[in-house]
């Protein structure tokens, strides 16, 4: 995991957190009260959970578009080195039987 998706991946778990403190304040309010003070912090956890939402989808963009950019590398590396590959593969698929035929 890159630095960048490190540092989002904490701040989202973060953000996710408090979204669950609010969620749990909330709950323990509607119980016995309702409200101003009811509706600001409901209005509060909408935003905060808009907010993650939001990060899950940018994280999800970010992964897909390297994972997208990984596949083009390998796909261009194999393009431009078939024999490299060829020998690359055979060596796995040798020590892979090797490890299957010990069962």
């Amino acid at each position: 995991m890159t630095e960048m998706t490190a540092v989002q991946k904490d701040k989202l778990m973060g953000d996710l957190r408090v979204v669950i403190a609010d969620a749990e304040e909330l709950l323990r309010m509607t119980a016995d009260e309702t409200g101003e003070a009811a509706a600001d912090l409901r209005s509060r956890v909408q935003a905060r959970m808009n907010q993650a939402k939001a990060e899950l989808v940018h994280l999800q963009e970010v992964a897909v578009a390297r994972a997208k950019a990984a596949g083009h590398a390998a796909d261009e590396f194999v393009h431009d080195n078939p024999w490299k590959s060829i020998g690359i593969a055979a060596g796995i698929g040798l020590v892979v039987g090797l490890l299957v035929g010990r069962r």
